[in-house]
């Protein structure tokens, strides 16, 4: 009996692809969800957000386990790099749970679509960080878009007939891109695996390069409209100012971390030796997501968006580590700063949540006084802010330097200039909030923040301001404090992942 068991055990390690078992339990765990929702109908909310916080930290305890896994799939090459950005996508999806268990009760969002959405697109930037085939590429980056696009449109109870037409066109267009795509591949390589394009690349005559390289440009096109990197692809951006906070903050750090990952391993690593113009190209793409993005910023008056569009620059800020190509120094100084700025961009959204609840808004000018009414509210800020604006000597401003020295040696001249601009220009409106929350004059009564009544919230559900207090100080001091040990890091990761 123990024989045949042994053997069963054998065939199924020879007949499973154990690297992608993190994504096959998000999978259960989102078939999961959708049964015990049908059964209970949504009354077991509870047990819902266990399953979903269950799902994600064993798949990051999997991925810390099999660090050095390799998958032997056709499809799917999987390297450290692509490692790590499973881990950081995970990341981001367990802290958005985290910081919106207290706006869904609030709400009365129903919890299953949810977390239906959320693992959802989790899931296809999982798999967008690692696919090795074009198809693939293209799949998961549709699927994470449109899990985006009704993850901020349902929830947002949207219904206007123009945009669901508007919405319905955008999504053949995609679909007729995919088909110009491969047959573009087809009509070059007879193939649409990265790894034998890269080998027959080096074999093609000059019309076969240039057929490869329009498409290039169009997979590059899809990344932009999908995961923007400056305004005029500003995408679900336009439905971010009535989203609900949580769902904002997801997709400002998941999307983008997402096509980080893919567009580097394309251009940087898989296809290395590529004409030179790509860097030109990324560069003026960087220069305009950087300055535009903070400039839009500066005129926003919610919160949500002013934070919604500097996280463009910053994915603009990332790329100066792509241009750098250099996996000693400026991959890994781009790896170290993504990690840091999901620490600083979610946790002052984590800042502004429960600021939301308790006021029922996000204008910048209703933070005004808010140090003489609640002053354990704004330590939060007061951190986070100028971190994200790069003031030493906080973690943002250790980030920058190392990410953007590297730059600079690689030659990435003007990328560099154009971020300290855009760096300065960021650190007025991040000061802005700060300065009303000391010295502006609230319109309001001198009622306590936790004592107004939330137009979200019934007078039968509290929130616990003790623990929102004790997870924000806490989650200040992680994201801020932590560029003291940005050397160790960098080496750390130069180390286990080059």
């Amino acid at each position: 009996m123990n024989n045949i068991i042994l053997s069963f055990l054998r065939l199924v390690s020879i007949s499973i692809d154990f690297t992608i078992l993190p994504e096959i339990i998000v999978i259960f765990s989102l078939i999961l969800i959708i049964v015990i929702d049908l059964f209970t109908k949504g009354k077991n909310t509870t047990f819902l957000y266990s399953i979903s916080m269950l799902s994600l930290l064993l798949s990051l305890f999997l991925l810390f386990y099999q660090w050095s896994g390799f998958s032997s799939s056709k499809d799917l090459y999987l390297v450290h790099f692509s490692t790590i950005f499973r881990v950081l996508i995970l990341f981001c999806s367990l802290l958005s749970l985290l910081l919106s268990i207290d706006y869904v009760i609030c709400s009365k969002t129903p919890l299953a679509e949810f977390l239906l959405f959320n693992l959802s697109a989790n899931l296809a930037g999982m798999i967008l960080t690692y696919a090795n085939d074009l198809i693939t590429i293209y799949i998961s980056l549709e699927f994470l878009a449109i899990s985006s696009c009704f993850y901020l449109v349902m929830l947002n109870g949207i219904r206007d007939r123009m945009k669901q037409v508007r919405n319905f066109y955008w999504l053949v267009e995609r679909v007729l891109l995919l088909y110009f795509m491969v047959f573009l591949s087809y009509m070059v390589f007879l193939e649409v695996n990265l790894n034998l394009i890269k080998q027959l690349i080096s074999f093609t005559t000059l019309t076969q390069a240039l057929y490869f390289m329009c498409q290039l440009l169009l997979l590059q096109r899809g990344f932009l409209l999908n995961y923007p990197f400056f305004l005029f692809t500003n995408g679900p951006l336009m439905f971010m100012k009535e989203s609900p906070t949580p769902v904002v903050a997801f997709f400002s750090v998941t999307s983008k971390v997402a096509a980080l990952a893919s567009f580097t391993r394309l251009f940087g690593i898989i296809f290395p030796h590529l004409p030179s113009e790509w860097h030109i190209a990324v560069g003026l793409l960087a220069t305009f997501s950087m300055i535009l993005g903070n400039l839009i910023a500066v005129a926003q008056r919610s919160v949500k968006r002013m934070l919604a569009y500097p996280s463009i620059s910053q994915i603009g800020y990332i790329m100066i580590g792509v241009l750098a190509a250099d996996s000693g120094n400026g991959y890994a100084s781009m790896i170290t700063y993504t990690f840091l700025y999901i620490l600083m961009n979610l946790g002052t959204f984590a800042r502004i949540t429960p600021f939301g609840l308790r006021t029922g808004t996000d204008n910048i000018r209703d933070y005004a006084g808010l140090y003489m009414k609640d002053p354990v509210l704004t330590f939060s800020p007061v951190l986070r802010s100028p971190s994200l604006g790069g003031m030493p000597p906080l973690s943002g401003f250790f980030g920058k330097l190392h990410l953007f020295w590297h730059g600079w040696k690689a030659g990435s001249y003007p990328s560099v200039l154009a971020a300290l601009v855009a760096s300065v220009i960021s650190i007025y409106y991040y000061l802005k909030i700060i300065k009303s929350m000391f010295t502006g004059k609230s319109g309001k009564s001198g009622t306590p923040i936790t004592s107004r009544q939330n137009p979200l919230t019934s007078p039968s559900i509290s929130i616990s301001k003790n623990s929102l207090e004790i997870a924000m100080i806490i989650r200040a001091l992680a994201s801020t404090l932590s560029g003291i040990l940005i050397d160790p890091m960098i080496q750390i990761t130069r180390k286990t992942f080059f």
